[in-house]
């Protein structure tokens, strides 16, 4: 075993420890009420008491300094006792990142700490009606008005803007600028006059995705997160972690426990007999260990400093496509009772499968659209000609 190996074998031992002894909130996946904000408010100060927030943070601003290597084995062993996303991510992937690279001193000293420890919970106001892959059309407006801004527009698909005391967000300060000029970054108070929370209602049920409405919102100047109409290259910081790795090594053995307890269940079932469902079967197998490979392929080229680029977007159109494919698969072999949900008594194994078959829906649209991605491998791995507009 070499050095690495064993470094890597001992963070893994000491989060496996802990995690045994600090066992995560169960029976949540999202939160959609205050009791569930609640108890994953909790669950982010049990983790912040034992140094398990925000590990990649440097330890100047309260993280660990971790390595991409910890970083994913830090996701895989939390997705191996459940433990649900926090509800305080956005700040801790999104804007931590961000104001350590353009913020102020002082909005890192007032912001961060509280991020960090859960006290405070961000959003990201970014996408809108009108503007989603193509975010550089938004609309959203910011006029300058002695110290403050007086922002005006909607917002869309921001993860738990119910709870949130702050959001971050793109907003256009320079209407005559070209398209990805004349964009700022604020921090928004989200109890400030002007702003509105409806939540919206998904297909599974839960309401974890909200639309903001900001209606003359004045927003102090010291709140400008880079330089004034330099707002885009902010935000691409603040996307390039969106679209980081870190999620994927969850989601890797979150499907590779779902390929388990479908294996089992179809046995229990006596549907192994059908070799029909064998192949099935085999080729969800197969699939969840090419996206294993995938991840490991890129964790090796992280780890060397390389820089991934467009090739994530290969590994993210697998994964689309592959939970797509895994879930629709599980309830055709299962039969009509998969697609039950969770409340009722007959559903399959609680429910779980017609869950994620609704789920798995927008794993072709969150995080880039899976037209988007195509179009950066075409463009970018492939090098064919874009497309005249």
């Amino acid at each position: 075993m070499s050095a690495d190996e064993a470094f890597r074998g001992q963070f893994r031992d000491e989060l496996r420890a802990w995690l045994t002894e600090h066992p995560p909130p169960a029976g949540i996946e999202f939160a959609t009420t205050p009791d569930e904000a609640d108890a994953l408010r909790a669950w982010h100060r049990t983790l912040h008491a034992g140094r398990w927030v925000g590990i990649h943070w440097p330890e100047d601003y309260g993280g660990r300094g971790a390595s991409v290597l910890q970083v994913a084995i830090y996701n895989q062993e939390l997705a191996r006792v459940d433990a649900p996303p926090l509800l305080g991510r956005a700040g801790i992937s999104l804007v931590g990142p961000t104001l350590m690279a353009y913020g102020t001193e002082v909005q890192r000293r007032r912001w961060m700490p509280r991020m960090l420890s859960g006290d405070d919970v961000w959003c990201q106001l970014f996408s809108e009606p009108d503007a989603g892959s193509d975010l550089a059309s938004l609309t959203t407006r910011a006029e300058k008005r002695g110290g403050v801004y007086v922002v005006t527009g909607q917002k869309v698909w921001s993860t738990y803007a119910t709870f949130a005391n702050w959001g971050i967000a793109l907003v256009r300060t320079d209407p005559d600028a070209p398209t990805h000029k004349g964009i700022s970054m604020l921090a928004i108070p989200m109890d400030a006059p002007g702003v509105e929370v409806r939540p919206l209602r998904q297909i599974t049920g839960e309401s974890e995705f909200n639309e903001v409405f900001l209606d003359g919102v004045e927003v102090p100047v010291e709140h400008l997160i880079g330089d004034e109409h330099d707002g885009w290259r902010v935000a691409n910081t603040t996307l390039t972690n969106e679209r980081g790795a870190s999620f994927i090594w969850r989601e890797q053995v979150l499907h590779q426990r779902a390929v388990d307890v479908l294996v089992r269940t179809c046995a229990q079932r006596g549907l192994t007999e059908d070799p029909r469902v064998r192949q099935q079967l085999a080729r969800a197998w197969i699939d969840v260990e090419i996206f294993r490979l995938h991840n490991a392929r890129t964790l090796e080229r992280l780890a060397r400093g390389d820089e991934i680029g467009a090739e994530s977007s290969l590994v993210k159109l697998f994964y689309a496509s592959l939970s797509q494919r895994m879930h629709h698969m599980a309830t055709s072999v299962l039969g009509s009772e998969a697609l039950l949900l969770e409340e009722d008594p007959d559903a399959v194994d609680g429910g779980r499968w017609a869950h994620w078959l609704l789920w798995s829906r927008a794993m072709s649209i969150m995080g880039g659209t899976s037209e988007i991605q195509r179009n950066i491998v075409g463009e970018r791995l492939l090098g064919l000609p874009r497309e005249p507009r």
